[in-house]
């Protein structure tokens, strides 16, 4: 077998995209010819894959997937709306989902595990790119759970179900029903859909971003020419107001429009006979935070124009 050289397996990098480790195989496949690896790759669906790895993909689906005291949110991304309707990708979607209700949301380990065909996430995610022409990633998961109680979901915008674009999952650990727990998840989980809280009490603030709220709130105060002493109160007043947009147990439930989520919970208990504890909440919204590209279609077309 030709000895397979590191500037060989580099130079079929460079002209594939593909990982070294695919490149070192392909070419020790092909005994060390470049022609002949770069058809391997293609055949194995990973040059094709890998030309459109640069591309923007903050399109795909949420996949939510809950059973009693668990639940657990994944995001794939795609380039465009169009593949979210797809029924192949939001079988493999629903699918990833499933298995990381099962096996946890560590996504390096979740890319390695098996689907039921045989095949890994990751090998079944590269399949999928190169047989509906997009770049895809899978992004993030997160599983939620609890020792006695429920996790609920909920799925806003769903095209499917269990599939959509903003996802939510609330974790309530009690003794009392099941049924009338996830009713009442439900109910907050949709509330977080709309809300989107970041934090799920006081204590559980980051003390960061606390911090640079409070600066902001000090040096606006400051400019009133008030005393200190009252300037301290305004502060205060005003952190209390941050409290009461970002912490979920301090916003008022969307549904009344009057009543703290930590006072639902209160009250749910009450009817329900047994203490209730909202300990945890995850939201996923589809794309959020990836920086998505801009097009300016004017200029596009002036410079076809030559102007």
């Amino acid at each position: 077998m030709a000895e397979i050289s590191a500037s060989l397996v580099k130079e079929l990098r460079e002209k594939t995209g593909v990982g070294m480790m695919d490149c070192k195989k392909a070419l020790a496949e092909t005994a060390g010819d470049i022609e002949a690896a770069v058809d391997w790759l293609r055949k194995k669906g990973l040059a094709s894959a890998a030309k459109k790895a640069g591309r923007i993909a903050a399109e795909g689906l949420v996949a939510v997937a809950a059973k009693g005291g668990k639940g657990a949110l994944v995001e794939i991304n795609a380039e465009t709306d169009f593949v979210a309707r797809n029924e192949q990708f939001q079988g493999f979607v629903r699918s990833v989902g499933e298995l990381a209700l099962d096996q946890g949301d560590d996504v390096a380990q979740l890319k390695a595990a098996k689907l039921a065909d045989g095949k890994t996430i990751d090998e079944e995610l590269t399949a999928l790119i190169a047989t509906i022409g997009e770049n895809m990633n899978f992004r993030r998961a997160k599983l939620l759970s609890v020792s006695q109680g429920v996790v609920a979901s909920y799925m806003h915008s769903a095209i499917a179900p269990g599939l959509g674009k903003i996802g939510v999952l609330v974790a309530l650990e009690s003794t009392a029903d099941a049924g009338k727990l996830a009713d009442l998840g439900k109910q907050i989980a949709m509330h977080v859909a709309a809300a989107n809280p970041l934090f799920l009490s006081v204590e559980s603030v980051d003390h960061t971003a606390l911090d640079r709220e409070r600066a902001v709130l000090t040096e606006q105060a400051a400019t009133s020419g008030k005393p200190a002493n009252v300037i301290e109160k305004m502060v205060e007043g005003r952190i209390r107001k941050y409290y009461e947009e970002v912490v979920l147990l301090e916003q008022l439930f969307v549904i009344d429009g009057e009543t703290k989520i930590a006072k639902v919970v209160e009250n749910a208990a009450k009817t329900l006979g047994a203490p209730v504890k909202l300990t945890g909440f995850v939201r996923f919204a589809l794309g959020e935070g990836i920086d998505k590209e801009q097009k300016d279609f004017a200029a596009e077309v002036a410079a076809q124009l030559g102007r």
